[in-house]
């Protein structure tokens, strides 16, 4: 079945609000005409384009809004030597344009939500930015549900959206709970003392809500973070397709890169890739060791992809002819890989031809 592949418009900056000393979020205006392609789903996020410097720059970053709040936004934390995040935080404005990709992303829980459901999230620093979409659809949408959210920072003044939990918190008093753990500033409450580990998962969870009550956990945070309360959440009982991870990195300002691997001009081409794109294709010269994905973009083409990191699954295609090699995964489900689909920023060809198509889903 054919799909429409994400892909750019330029929209207009509706606001910059200022959420902590070193985070914006950003709210866009869609026209009318657009509205249907940029429609998400909780726990999405958007894929930013610009020029930096001479050099065409894009980073994602998560979607904060809620399916009721009316708003396309997302935030964007500034961090060191993050040229696109500097840039947001600094100079974009409202009024300004800039280049974003439609919605895309798998974090969240589709159409599995249960009735009267029990969800638990874990979130650290930025990562609180997918969690809050997906947490004020379900407040607002499953009005039986019970949610408990577990949000690590340094310090009171580095938590994210603080004013908008607050508010929730307050509108959703018996059905919401809030737990800052802090690393960098003594709270009252031992338990609340420290980093958002394992052990303190085991024990918040020990305390507050039984493991076997969990209907559905979702886990953001950086790497370390994520893999050691997966791991605790597996081992208190909680099966694979009940936890729900987005992983991301603060470096950058976006998910991770992967440098090309370099190409002399005069390079013959090892492979053939065959791209099919909206139902047109093209082929292109593939060098030895070099992915598809940075091959396209060396020949002038512009494929659908954002984080070359494996992560995002932007790139997602499916192999029809031939065969590739992928270095890293960490968004395709096994289903997937058993159907032929690879994450083509991150898979070399095996075979002299290969045919890849973008547009099946």
């Amino acid at each position: 079945m054919a799909v429409t592949p994400p892909r750019f418009h330029r929209l207009a900056v509706r606001d910059v609000a200022r959420e902590t000393a070193q985070a914006v979020s950003i709210a866009f205006d869609v026209p009318p005409a657009l509205a249907d392609d940029y429609a998400f789903a909780p726990g999405q996020y958007l894929t930013l384009r610009t020029t930096l410097d001479g050099e065409e720059v894009r980073r994602s970053y998560s979607i904060c809004a809620g399916l009721d709040d009316g708003e396309l936004r997302v935030a964007v934390k500034q961090v060191d030597q993050g040229a696109f995040s500097t840039w947001v935080n600094t100079t974009l404005q409202a009024g300004d344009t800039i280049e974003v990709m439609t919605p895309t992303g798998r974090f969240g829980l589709g159409a599995s939500s249960p009735a009267g459901g029990v969800y638990v999230a874990f979130a650290a620093g930025s990562g609180i930015t997918p969690v809050l979409s997906i947490l004020k659809t379900l407040l607002r949408r499953e009005p039986s549900s019970q949610v408990f959210l577990f949000y690590g920072n340094r310090t009171s003044h580095d938590i994210l959206f603080n004013e908008d939990l607050t508010d929730l918190k307050d509108r959703h008093l018996e059905r919401l709970s809030v737990l800052h753990v802090l690393s960098r500033e003594e709270q009252d409450l031992p338990i609340l003392n420290g980093r958002l580990d394992g052990a303190k998962v085991r024990a918040l969870l020990t305390a507050m809500v039984p493991a076997a009550t969990i209907d559905h956990a979702f886990v953001c945070g950086p790497a370390s973070m994520i893999d050691d309360v997966v791991a605790t959440l597996g081992e208190l009982g909680l099966s694979s397709d009940r936890i729900h991870v987005e992983r991301f990195v603060s470096g950058e300002g976006g998910r991770p890169k992967r440098a090309p691997v370099a190409v002399a001009p005069d390079a013959p081409a090892a492979h053939t890739a065959v791209l099919i794109l909206d139902g047109k294709r093209r082929e292109v010269p593939v060098a030895a060791g070099e992915a598809i994905v940075d091959a396209a973009i060396r020949n002038g083409m512009d494929l659908p992809f954002a984080c070359k990191g494996g992560m995002c699954a932007t790139c997602r295609a499916k192999v029809v002819e031939g065969a590739v090699t992928m270095d890293v995964n960490y968004s395709l489900e096994p289903w997937e890989l058993a159907a032929g689909f690879v994450l083509t920023c991150q898979s070399h060809p095996t075979t002299a031809r290969v045919v890849v198509d973008y547009d099946q889903v």
